[in-house]
């Protein structure tokens, strides 16, 4: 099975859990840029509860910039505060130590397109979970797709807490938040380890 789907950065659980059970990935680009959805957001478990960490972009055509064109804005210091914020939320962790050297690079090299930066994380992200997945981009925009199962619209569909039923697992702030479902990966990926993927196989899409 191939998957169609958006550009997400650090996905939530929902999205990557709707890559399991595929062979191919194909990453749409040639959509409109749309704002405050994954495409340059995700949800960390913080100390004080949910967190957004956000990338600014700069998108070069205005409001009619494609997915593929948009370029991450470097005005500001924002890797240095979201890799702050993740060392915050996951520090205490299970297996933030045994994880954080793959991602941590993201957090000091440039990479000038928000396309680019999400595919090189997910690829590094399905790498520590030990799925083997074909990526590739899209040549055009895909108005109705055959041979790919679309879930370019999940974002939208399954928000950060939706209402999909998510078993519990042990987070760093449970006592004192209670439990945060479809947060970003890496919140899945840090606190159950090698027993992500388990989890994840175990979710209905």
């Amino acid at each position: 099975m191939s998957i169609l789907l958006t550009t997400s950065y650090l996905p939530p659980v929902s999205i990557i859990s709707a890559l399991f059970g595929s062979e191919r990935i194909v990453i749409e680009g040639f959509e409109t840029y749309t704002k405050q959805t994954c495409r340059n957001h995700c949800f960390i478990y913080g100390p004080n509860g949910p967190q957004l960490l956000s990338i600014p972009v700069f998108k070069v055509f205005g409001n009619h910039t494609m997915v593929k064109d948009i370029q991450i804005s470097y005005n500001n210091h924002w890797q240095k505060i979201h890799w702050r914020s993740i060392e915050t939320a996951y520090n205490n962790s299970p297996f933030f130590l045994y994880y954080r050297d793959q991602l941590e690079p993201f957090y000091r090299k440039r990479i000038d397109l928000l396309l680019d930066f999400n595919t090189e994380l997910l690829k590094v992200l399905l790498g520590i979970l030990g799925l083997d997945k074909k990526i590739e981009y899209t040549g055009h925009y895909i108005k109705q797709p055959e041979k790919l199962l679309d879930l370019r619209g999940l974002d939208k569909r399954k928000s950060q807490f939706s209402n999909i039923l998510y078993p519990e697992y042990q987070q760093t702030f449970h006592p004192k938040f209670g439990f945060l479902p479809d947060l970003s990966i890496i919140d899945l990926i840090f606190n159950l380890g090698p027993e992500a993927l388990d989890y994840l196989g175990a979710l209905p899409v």
